[in-house]
């Protein structure tokens, strides 16, 4: 008889206990100990916050979370705004996991990574707002809501509920944290730049210089870098042909079209002088840097500043790649062209390109360079900008199409080839060939 009053007993205090231990858990008067951070990545039309790293504050097993667990709401506000409050909306969670706190997948952990949709019309994913000319990085405030219960342990009493997680921890930006940043100042002209090192090795390492487009001035040389795919550059499938190079993206405070006699692309640019000057200051600083393999390319106005460095510092560079370039034929002169003609060359642009239409700049003076006898240069033309991956298409299933002044991403892609001495060569394997 008191053996049997003793295991009721026993009954119904792990009844008791497990009841209360099922109420939630965090005790009464603890406060949850959640936060997130973001994680932004680099694609073809820009930088996209691809996932959210939560804490939760207690560790639960991978069963635990399903892709209905959270919501995900954004609040985008740009403060160079008189009314900041860009948009606001759900993000759409395609994948959840329990995670470490580096968000890497783990058994059980007191992390969730909330992955959520991304694309080139995915707008309240972009941390960037292009406005007045300029991209700048801006505020996306996030809320995860908890909506379905967390089991601690699977088959056991214990649940977690009710969280409403939106304190900001930080945040990662992939390949562009890998990147270091500076300024130079020449006379009264102050350029801020990034740049990458490879690792150390034994032997000296090209230089690849990339010269941004009109949307990426400014003090900030992140923006340059993420704005549209700079960071390809320092990816390990373009560092490869080049058994590791050295990147350079100089940021120029406004434009590089910025003119001495008009103010506009007339030919010239006020901030000519202090990027050879912060070139050469580059390699001098850095002794491991092949002056030989020393390649330079931009997009647009960085394009039209690429033709005008290899116009006015003839056989410097090894080989230049200016790209949708806006550096009117019209105002290249014959000696232009047989300065020119002394470094390769590669011109990529696009046929639908109505910002700086290849018939008045790239076509003629590629025709031109050829004419004078120029025997490395190239004319890749496209007949528009379209998604390569297969990841984003048209309602009717055809390819995305991007602004065929974007040229720019298959440059980044590398997806850019010719035939040369009758074998296909893509846009890196050239650049890595040539040497001064």
């Amino acid at each position: 008889m008191l053996k049997g009053v003793r295991i009721f007993m026993l009954i119904i205090l792990t009844s008791v206990l497990s009841c209360s231990f099922s109420i939630g858990a965090f005790a009464k008067g603890e406060k949850a100990d959640t936060s997130y951070r973001s994680v932004t990545e680099i694609h073809d039309w820009g930088a996209a916050i691809t996932k959210l790293i939560v804490k939760i504050g207690k560790p639960v097993p991978k069963e635990a979370i399903t892709n209905e667990t959270f919501k995900v709401h954004v609040t985008r506000s740009d403060n160079r705004l008189a009314s900041p409050l860009l948009e606001e909306g759900f993000r759409e969670v395609t994948n959840a996991y329990v995670a470490d706190q580096n968000g890497n997948p783990a058994v059980r952990g007191k992390y969730v990574v909330l992955e959520m949709k991304i694309g080139p019309t995915v707008s309240l994913g972009s941390p960037l707002n292009y406005y007045a000319g300029s991209n700048k990085w801006i505020k996306s405030d996030y809320t995860i809501t908890q909506e379905k219960d967390i089991k601690i342990n699977a088959g056991k009493f214990g649940t977690i509920s009710g969280l409403v997680i939106d304190t900001f921890a930080g945040e990662t930006r992939e390949l562009v944290d890998e990147f270091s940043s500076g300024k130079a100042t020449y006379e009264d002209v102050t350029l801020t730049y990034a740049d990458y090192a490879p690792a150390k090795d034994k032997k000296k390492n090209p230089l690849i210089i990339w010269l941004h487009g009109g949307g990426e001035g400014g003090t900030d040389p992140t923006i340059p870098l993420s704005a549209n795919k700079a960071t390809s550059f320092a990816t390990e499938s373009i560092q490869s042909y080049f058994n590791g190079a050295y990147v350079l993206v100089p940021q120029t405070p406004t434009r590089w079209m910025h003119g001495f006699n008009t103010g506009g692309a007339d030919g010239t640019s006020i901030y000519q002088e202090a990027l050879m000057s912060l070139i050469k200051d580059y390699v001098a600083n850095n002794p491991d840097i092949d002056p030989n393999r020393i390649y330079i390319g931009g997009a647009s106005n960085g394009g039209y500043m690429t033709m005008l460095m290899v116009r006015d510092y003839p056989g410097y560079f090894a080989a230049a790649f200016p790209v949708c370039e806006g550096l009117n034929n019209n105002l290249v002169s014959d000696e232009d062209i047989l300065n020119m003609s002394q470094t390769p060359i590669w011109f990529v642009h696009a046929k639908n390109d109505r910002t700086l239409p290849p018939e008045s700049n790239a076509i003629p003076t590629y025709n031109r360079l050829i004419e004078a006898g120029a025997e490395n240069v190239h004319l890749t033309l496209f007949d528009n900008v379209q998604d390569t991956s297969g990841l984003y298409k048209n309602a009717d299933g055809t390819p995305y199409e991007y602004n065929g002044h974007w040229s720019w991403i298959y440059v980044y892609n590398n997806e850019v080839e010719t035939t040369i001495n009758g074998q296909p060569t893509t846009l890196m394997e050239w650049m890595a060939a040539q040497s001064r």
